[in-house]
């Protein structure tokens, strides 16, 4: 059963973890040794301490709430559940130390190393970690970029943990920096479409992959949407009861008004003509319109930008894919913003393996390393 509270949650894994760290008994840790190819742990992953990791490459997102340990700990409880690993228990005794290899299986941008490291030491801070690549490198089908030693239980405990969450943010970085490229001179942004619980993780990918991040959550920016403005009785209402409320609490908050319609786009402009107002931001929805022959018409979108004319940002959004951002970032908005980042990730293929050789050799036969 998966604990009602965070603290609950990492509770429940302290102690399960207790169960399958290394031995405090005089008796010395053997390390695992597969029949077929026994080998020696290279020099750089000897159980000796090395130098401390750099600091990480690209910071994930500051959010006032987040708490990344609990989501670990989460993350791992669900795997754990009462009983532990039993595969580990039942096959592995506790001593017994081993070094795994991370094997990129297709070419992509590299996410999670970071995050790997901080759920590697929740596992088990006896775990020594060596990447060859940092968060935001392209590594290619085959390449191996990291290694773990240590107590082989605590290894596979954390493996599928670490790998789900690199995976899916690999994929996500991936997808981020061929639109960011292709973007160009716009910024391509995600948006609040993630995964339930991983928002923070699936911003922090998008980083990495080279993009932006719009607003964390509901908190750090007022975004005025369809439904607002439907129920204010349109954008001029909305947005002064924006202006309002933002000065009657004392808030200096960036603002952003989606528009549907370049007469929205004008009645906005006008308000802000005739009024002190805190807008920041002009969203232009759906202003890319898909045409039969699979090719997109942004007519209205380029004349959105010029009625604007470089008066406040913008953001285009909608119908924006991978084979439509290049035309939409040459309209001359700032930012584009695309759901599919995070909603519709790919997760890039990654795996954790012992027998590195055995792995590599099945990865050649699937066409997958």
């Amino acid at each position: 059963m998966i604990p009602a509270t965070p603290a609950a949650a990492a509770a429940q894994i302290r102690q399960h973890l207790l169960s399958i760290s290394p031995s405090s008994s005089s008796s010395p840790c053997c390390r695992l040794r597969l029949p077929a190819r026994p080998r020696a742990a290279p020099p750089s992953m000897s159980s000796e301490a090395r130098p401390a990791p750099s600091p990480v490459a690209v910071p994930p997102p500051a959010h006032p709430t987040y708490d990344l340990s609990a989501v670990i700990a989460l993350a791992l409880s669900e795997d754990a559940g009462d009983r532990g690993d039993v595969s580990c228990l039942a096959t592995i005794p506790s001593d017994v130390k081993a070094e795994a290899t991370f094997i990129a299986k297709e070419d992509g941008v590299i996410a999670g190393i970071s995050l790997a490291d901080m759920i590697f030491k929740q596992v088990d801070p006896s775990l020594k970690v060596e990447w060859f690549e940092d968060d935001g490198n392209f590594v290619h089908k085959g390449l191996q970029f990291g290694k773990v030693y240590g107590c082989a239980q605590s290894i596979i405990v954390a493996e599928r943990v670490v790998l789900n969450f690199m995976q899916r943010m690999s994929g996500i970085a991936t997808m981020t920096k061929a639109m960011a490229d292709a973007a160009r001179p716009a910024c391509i942004l995600e948006t609040r479409k993630t995964a339930p619980g991983l928002r923070l993780v699936d911003k922090w990918a998008v980083l990495i992959g080279g993009g932006k991040n719009h607003r964390l959550g509901l908190f750090d920016m007022v975004m005025i949407k369809d439904n607002h403005i439907s129920v204010a009785g349109g954008i001029t209402n909305a947005m002064t009861s924006v202006d309002q409320f933002l000065e009657k609490e004392k808030l200096a908050v960036p603002v952003e008004v989606e528009t549907r319609t370049l007469e929205e786009v004008r009645d906005l402009l006008k308000y802000s003509d005739e009024n002190k107002t805190s807008l920041t931001r002009i969203m232009l929805d759906n202003m890319v319109v898909p045409l039969p022959n699979g090719d997109i018409d942004v007519s209205m979108l380029k004349d959105a930008v010029q009625l604007i004319n470089g008066r406040f940002e913008t953001e285009a959004s909608g119908n924006v894919m991978m084979d439509t951002v290049k035309k939409i970032g040459e309209t001359g908005v700032t930012y584009i913003s695309s759901g599919a980042l995070t909603h519709s990730v790919k997760a890039l293929d990654i795996s954790l393996k012992i027998d590195t050789e055995l792995a590599l050799q099945v990865g050649r036969r699937t066409n997958r390393a």
